[in-house]
């Protein structure tokens, strides 16, 4: 065994084992408090880090007492764990709501973005986080891309790494720790990683250029999370996460990177359904992660405790799983959770940081071609899918009653509802005169049907920015649906508010303003 004396029984090395195994997993739990059974789970197996999700969350006094209970089962050591990134990709929604990243980008000001970052850190921090999953260093520069979108700052490596190192320093000075992510970047694939194992099939030189290069300037950054992604010119044979080419040779000795490496889910179809929970656990370590997201259900934690446990009862002493790498491993995971304690506290901050965040929606709204504003009163027909679903990694969007009641303020709203894009025939639309609005309030891109027969007045782009790309119009975009979006979006029909933001990505298309 690599921690113990190889003379020793059996049973005791296969108990020390078990006992390293659980402090290299984080895993996620049911419920809105600390069971028993879940508690006993944690203490039998070390378990010192857990990462907090929508399910887990009611209010600010329920999620202080969980993570206080969590505190108390894990140690002084624990990691708890959340993906409070902006925009869509927020989990304690009752915060002040951040603006997405692409919002930062569209802003393009580097302390508003360093502010943002140290007050996502102030809220979290009072909750009782110490380790947020944030930001994101992705380059967009695929409009097709299915998972990122927003996420990103941008399609420019120096501009976008500027905006999310700035991010991640005003949090490091409010004490929680950054994950940077994801690397060696997700950015311009077509494919989801929690569907299917994307592939980047791009030379070094290209790599160097744009993907690696947010991650290469973020050696400073506390975490770093690889993703479920094939780059063949750096491995072709395993994705990000199981390479040692790319952990061990790019990442830690190339780069001479210190911090930790933790995997993303390892529940993610790219993972899990090509490799197996367990065994992608121990291939992920002996590849050189720190730690192993073990975020499915008990089952599969079990399962990757009970791999990672005969992997290091048996390890060879001078590989990757051996005495001396696991504690440099155990050694960083300490030093994290040492830098940044987790003890929740007031937040003393809200009203201002509130501010600070509706300023950041407003200064980032972006109009495409030349939208026209409408007169009070205007008859207007809104066009929005009725419920905008989560995704399991976004939070669902806005309902089109939502839009409606917005615009209801100044117009005579006649709302019409699609379940699907094939759903509505966009000529069967009156022709009444009303001004048509379309308010796009999913991530999902367009298809060929809205493409070639949707034909609004006024795009009102609520989530995904490309999706101006899809639709023939004048567009309005907020790169997000939260409270102080849709205000800014109020104030601008109002004629209250100029829409200064610059889309941070490249857009091929020219939307002019449009008509049915």
């Amino acid at each position: 065994m690599s921690s113990t004396d190889s003379k020793s029984d059996p049973q005791d090395r296969l108990s020390a084992a078990r006992r390293i195994a659980g402090q290299l997993i984080m895993i996620r739990m049911p419920g809105t408090v600390l069971d028993e059974d879940t508690a006993q789970f944690l203490r039998d197996n070390h378990i010192r880090a857990v990462c907090l999700f929508r399910q887990n969350m009611v209010n600010a006094g329920q999620l202080s007492k969980l993570t206080a209970d969590l505190r108390a089962v894990m140690g002084p050591n624990a990691l708890i764990g959340i993906d409070q990134e902006g925009g869509a990709v927020v989990r304690a929604t009752w915060l002040p709501a951040l603006p997405a990243a692409m919002a930062l980008g569209a802003v393009d000001d580097v302390a508003l973005a360093r502010a943002v970052g140290a007050a996502v850190a102030r809220g979290i921090k009072s909750l009782g986080f110490n380790w947020n999953f944030a930001p994101v260093l992705d380059l967009n520069n695929n409009p097709a891309n299915p998972v990122i979108g927003e996420r990103s700052f941008g399609a420019d490596p120096q501009r976008a790494t500027e905006l999310a190192l700035a991010w991640m320093e005003g949090s490091l000075e409010e004490g929680v720790a950054c994950c940077v992510k994801h690397f060696p970047g997700h950015g311009d694939t077509h494919v989801d990683s929690h569907r299917d194992l994307p592939t980047v099939a791009k030379p070094r030189s290209a790599l160097d250029l744009l993907e690696l290069a947010p991650f290469r300037a973020a050696r400073r950054a506390p975490a770093m999370m690889s993703a479920h992604i094939v780059y063949p010119a750096l491995d072709p044979e395993y994705p990000a996460t199981l390479s040692h080419k790319i952990l061990t040779g790019l990442l830690r000795t190339e780069w001479d990177y210190r911090g930790v490496i933790i995997t993303d889910g390892m529940d993610m179809h790219a993972i899990a359904g090509r490799y197996g929970v367990g065994n992608a656990a121990v291939r992920a370590l002996a590849a050189g992660a720190d730690m192993v997201m073990a975020l499915g259900n008990r089952r599969t934690q079990e399962e990757t405790l009970v791999s990672l446990t005969m992997a290091l009862a048996t390890a060879d002493e001078r590989g990757e799983l051996g005495s001396a790498a696991l504690a440099a491993r155990l050694g960083r995971l300490d030093r994290l959770a040492a830098a940044y304690p987790c003890a929740a506290g007031s937040y003393l901050t809200e009203f201002a940081d509130e501010r600070l965040m509706a300023e950041a929606w407003r200064r980032a709204l972006t109009v495409a071609g030349q939208p026209q504003r409408l007169a009070d009163g205007a008859k207007i027909r809104l066009v929005a899918c009725a419920d905008a679903a989560g995704d399991g990694v976004a939070e669902a969007g806005l309902p089109a009653e939502a839009v409606a009641a917005l615009l209801a303020r100044r117009y005579d709203v006649d709302l019409v509802t699609f379940d699907a894009e094939n759903s509505l025939d966009w000529t069967a639309l009156p022709a009444d005169g009303r001004t048509v609005i379309l308010a796009s309030t999913t991530r999902l891109r367009y298809g060929e049907n809205a493409s070639k027969n949707w034909r609004p007045d006024l795009h009102l782009v609520l989530w995904n920015p490309f999706q101006i790309l899809d639709i023939a119009a004048p567009a309005l975009i907020t790169y997000g649906f939260a409270a102080a979006a849709l205000e800014a979006v109020a104030d601008w029909l109002a004629g209250n508010l100029d829409a200064h933001g610059k889309m941070p990505v490249p857009v091929t298309s020219n939307p002019t303003h449009g008509g049915r």
